[in-house]
């Protein structure tokens, strides 16, 4: 009876956590609309270029190499999310880890080099 007692407290405390998760947003949201100024005007709704006047067409294209540049980036920002456990936790796993994420990084290197032969490294 007390461990059914056990889990149904830990329930509670998750259903707990999940209505404090909505509500207060809900409510902050709710708060800040009740306190805010509203005072409409055209100039709320033009579209904002860094204090500038906007003029022409808003979708504009970029450069293929920046979305490549980025993914890059994210990519490689990701492997340090993966390192960092890994390091912390290094005498615990022995060599066998230490294997395998030399592996991952190989591997990551391999792209690496792949980019930069494929000249997608190249800013300009």
């Amino acid at each position: 009876m007390e461990l059914l007692n056990l889990y149904q407290n830990n329930y509670l405390i998750v259903v707990v956590f999940l209505c404090l998760g909505v509500l207060l947003p809900v409510v902050a949201l709710f708060l800040a609309k009740l306190l805010r100024p509203s005072v409409p005007s055209d100039a709320k709704y033009t579209t904002y270029e860094s204090g500038n006047d906007p003029f022409n067409d808003s979708l504009i294209q970029f450069n293929v190499r920046y979305y490549i540049f980025a993914l890059l980036f994210v990519i490689f920002d990701v492997e340090t999310v993966f390192l960092y456990p890994w390091a912390v936790a290094y005498e615990k796993l022995g060599i066998f880890a230490l294997i395998e994420m030399l592996i991952f990084v190989f591997m990551l290197l391999i792209g690496l080099v792949y980019a930069w032969k494929k000249k997608v490294l190249k800013w300009i």
